[in-house]
């Protein structure tokens, strides 16, 4: 792929700027030439003409040959007159490279000129002189009108393109480390005016897309840190739980054995699924691929209900909407779903109803827990965040299912989000699901 052509954008205007001035001047000088010399041969014509009709009006006042011709030759005019008898007065001009007008005429009037063959004769040495003097004219003129024209493009082309410069030094001050700068153009209409805004629009996406990388990248950051933290607790727990076992003599309570071995299985467990957490953000951050095939919604409301009614008997759950069906992938939906019950059964501590309600496009899942202050109802679905620390770690939470929970709406084309529940608890909306 060939290169960007980088010549100097001054050269290149002045250069072009002159060149057309020069072809137009040398068209000027040669079409006022030709006119010129149109006019100057109609001119020409025209003495001929009338040295005639002078030489037909000395004809009739019966002036003699030699006083006649000597009344009709003028400056650049040559004549001769054949006599009738033979004679031949005067002696035209010999042929040269000059060009020559010619006009014959048959006199008549006086005795002496009566029947007389008048030949005139003009070249261009009448004219000549005016067209040099014009030609001259034209040359100094149009070499004056190059040197001006190119002194004012020095000037006026480095000041036209000075926006170009304001658009370098822009950009190597946001090169050097300058952030905010911009050409700001007053219309954006004309060429320099576009250019100008589509440059500020890339210095947008540029610093904008520098703020997200550091933000994304402090994310990132205090993601691992805080799953690093997760993880240590329970496997903490479980090396502390193992290195105990191992510890203990061979007649040592098997009820405490038996507590101890618990305790490994629950860190283990917990362990096992923050891990499977963090793979799951992994793949919707890698880009999960989402089935696209119609799922019924109530049926996996129903099955959650069930599922509500092993793990907390003492919650209410009501499932009502209709039997709506969207284009998805089934399992991710069901995770989803699981999420936020269990979020829901958290919040609740165990007591109060639940309500999944299922609409053409989504479902809602509301609980009657103490609900989510508004300034945190977008700060939940942010990875590794609880609103309340210490019931989660009882309860096994990880901070990461409601940010799979969103990850996953939004691979298939809808988004989740928290409103207030009209009972004062919570309210999880998934919607923009594509019907089937």
């Amino acid at each position: 792929m060939s290169g960007l052509r980088t010549a100097s954008l001054y050269r290149r205007v002045t250069v072009t700027a002159l060149t057309v001035l020069v072809v137009v001047l040398v068209i000027v000088f040669f079409v006022v030439n030709a006119v010129f010399r149109a006019q100057a041969e109609k001119d020409v014509n025209g003495l001929l003409a009338a040295r005639v009709q002078l030489a037909q009006q000395l004809a009739k006042q019966n002036l003699s040959p030699p006083n006649l011709l000597r009344r009709v030759e003028t400056r650049g005019v040559r004549g001769q007159l054949a006599m009738p008898d033979g004679a031949v007065y005067g002696a035209l001009q010999p042929p040269s490279t000059t060009r020559l007008r010619q006009v014959k005429a048959t006199l008549s009037g006086g005795t002496k000129i009566n029947g007389a063959k008048l030949t005139l004769t003009a070249d261009d040495s009448i004219v000549a002189g005016t067209e040099r003097t014009l030609q001259r004219l034209l040359l100094i003129t149009g070499l004056v009108a190059v040197l001006v024209t190119a002194l004012a493009l020095l000037a006026g082309v480095r000041f036209a393109l000075s926006p170009l410069d304001a658009m370098t030094r822009l950009a190597r001050s946001i090169v050097s480390g300058r952030r905010g700068g911009r050409l700001a153009p007053v219309r954006t209409t004309t060429e320099l005016g576009r250019t100008a805004a589509a440059f500020d629009a890339a210095l947008d996406a540029l610093e904008g897309a520098e703020r997200t990388a550091r933000a994304s990248e402090e994310r990132t950051r205090r993601f691992v840190a805080d799953a690093a933290h997760e993880l240590r607790t329970p496997l903490t727990g479980v090396q502390a739980a193992a290195e105990a076992v191992l510890q203990l003599p061979p007649d040592a309570d098997p009820e405490q054995r038996e507590r101890l071995q618990l305790l490994v299985v629950r860190e283990s467990r917990r362990a096992g699924k923050l891990v499977n957490d963090l793979l799951e953000l992994a793949r919707l951050d890698a880009g999960a691929e989402i089935g696209r095939v119609p799922v019924p919604l109530l049926p996996l409301a129903e099955a959650q209900a069930e599922r509500v009614g092993l793990l907390a008997p003492e919650v209410t759950v009501t499932v009502g909407g209709a039997d709506a069906r969207v284009l998805g992938d089934a399992d991710r939906l069901t995770q989803i779903l699981a999420n936020l019950v269990d979020n829901a059964l958290q919040a609740m501590d165990g007591h109060g109803t639940l309500t999944i309600s299922v609409a053409p496009d989504g479902f809602a899942v509301s609980d009657t827990g103490p609900g989510v202050p508004e300034a945190d109802r977008e700060r939940i679905f942010d990875r590794l965040v609880r609103l309340d620390d210490a019931r989660d770690r009882r309860a096994g939470g990880s901070g990461l299912g409601l940010a799979i929970a969103r990850g996953f709406a939004r691979a298939h084309g809808g988004d989740l989000r928290c409103d207030a529940a009209p009972g004062g608890g919570a309210s999880f909306v998934l919607t923009g699901l594509t019907p089937a």
